[in-house]
């Protein structure tokens, strides 16, 4: 039984992604509004991603800069890779916890308001020479 499991975790090994990358938990901003700025960050190489997050002017650009200067330096540091080389291979945003607030409106009714929270993934890659 024991090598079966050492078996399954040397499998798993060698399929993990050994991408570097980085997630941000629990940003409170709607992913439907982060989506909008990794759809163009999607695919480009690192400085222009940068380049780009500074010159949009949208809340969600922020704490996606972080996330891709924090996978950029998990590269360099974790992965010995190069920032010239590197581009976005894969950005999203997944959905967090929301938390659910009230709104009191006429004759005693209240109406329900929605504060989403977002989990915003950026993984990156190494260009092939």
């Amino acid at each position: 039984m024991a090598t079966r499991i050492k078996q399954k975790a040397e499998a798993l090994k060698t399929k993990r992604d050994n991408r570097p990358y980085a997630v941000a938990k629990y940003i409170r901003i709607s992913p439907s509004k982060v989506h909008i700025v990794l759809d163009l960050i999607r695919g480009k190489n690192y400085f222009d991603a940068v380049a780009i997050l500074d010159n949009v002017p949208k809340a969600a650009c922020e704490p996606i800069k972080k996330v891709l200067n924090s996978a950029a330096a998990n590269a360099e540091v974790n992965k010995g890779l190069n920032k010239d080389n590197l581009f976005v291979a894969e950005c999203y945003a997944d959905m967090g916890p929301t938390l659910k607030r009230v709104q009191p409106v006429s004759k005693g009714r209240a109406y329900r308001i929605l504060k989403r929270k977002s989990h915003i993934t950026v993984v990156l890659d190494e260009k092939k020479a």
